[in-house]
């Protein structure tokens, strides 16, 4: 990587989390709602005129997702400059840790007061369990477990995306996001046309969910969490939120997974992390785990940046000896 375009990234990605943090996610006309009347138009006539089966929910993705990135790439090249408000902008899209962490601190206030109907319903905005019957360290157990979870989805994914691919592949990742967020259900309507959506999600996640678990760990409890990961990711049914969630529930020192219910089905879950039970300071831990990981990824991205801006004076000086 030439040296320019080291320094040039990690300033990028140092605006991109600034941004985020100063502005959180758009009030008024979210780019992701407009995507999602998007998304729908194209499934809607992609099920009329080709189907619903895995071929068509393939299409449907490439034609809802492409079109987009490849926008991203031909704005980049407009001006000579033209990468760097493109990139930051694309970024600050892709994240949302602000998002997270209020999401989270409205469920942690109330459920610390003692107000656990309004806790109840903040953690149903963000989960797909049911949560009427949830005691105290249901919601807490609930909400720092999706903490974890978009810990990669809403942060670590889209940074590792737009360190590998700029903009075009942080937007690439938080689309493909969305749609398995919309398409990804095992639900007769989607089990077939949303294989693609589901599928793609996974790959793209394969390499940031697990630098997600490995960040978690270093952070917390390292031991407890590499040993909850190793034993007991594989019973997970997502082969990326088992990792995270396993290791960011060991490192946290917390007994999360087991029980809950999903469309008024009881469904027994492999237990994630050991410990003691969930409660408010488990969520503002978790959520700790991610700023505190960022900064990791922050000073690392530097780090290697420095190396490399260094490395023609390090050579230099080697060969004239």
């Amino acid at each position: 990587m030439p040296i320019s375009a080291a320094v040039i990234l990690v300033i990028k990605l140092a605006a991109g989390v600034l941004a985020d943090r100063l502005l959180g996610e758009a009030r008024r006309f979210h780019p992701l709602v407009g995507f999602g009347r998007w998304a729908a138009a194209i499934e809607a006539a992609v099920r009329h005129h080709v189907g619903a089966q895995r071929g068509a929910g393939a299409l449907a993705w490439v034609l809802a997702v492409l079109p987009w990135v490849a926008l991203a790439l031909w704005l980049r090249t407009l001006q000579p400059w033209a990468h760097w408000p493109v990139d930051i902008a694309l970024l600050y899209f892709a994240l949302g840790g602000r998002s997270l962490a209020e999401h989270a601190e409205a469920i942690a206030a109330p459920l610390e007061a003692g107000d656990l109907a309004r806790a109840r319903t903040r953690v149903g905005w963000i989960v797909s369990r049911d949560t009427a019957a949830l005691d105290a360290t249901g919601v807490a157990a609930a909400g720092t477990e999706s903490v974890l979870e978009n810990g990669n989805d809403a942060v670590f994914g889209a940074l590792f995306w737009f360190i590998v691919g700029g903009g075009a592949g942080a937007l690439l990742f938080r689309l493909a996001n969305t749609l398995d967020a919309s398409w990804g259900y095992r639900t007769p309507r989607y089990l077939r046309f949303g294989w693609a959506a589901a599928r793609i999600d996974d790959l793209l996640n394969l390499l940031p969910a697990r630098l997600t678990a490995l960040t978690y760990a270093l952070l917390g409890r390292t031991r407890r969490a590499l040993a909850c990961w190793r034993s007991q990711a594989a019973a997970w049914d997502s082969p990326n939120a088992g990792p995270v969630m396993a290791a960011g529930a060991g490192a946290l020192g917390v007994a999360l997974g087991g029980p809950a219910i999903y469309h008024g089905r009881l469904e027994q879950r492999p237990p994630l992390g050991e410990g003691r039970p969930a409660d408010a300071a488990s969520i503002r831990a978790a959520l700790g785990l991610i700023r505190h990981g960022v900064l990791l990824w922050l000073a690392l991205a530097g780090g290697v940046a420095l190396v490399v801006l260094a490395l023609p004076f390090l050579t230099g000086a080697t060969g004239h000896a």
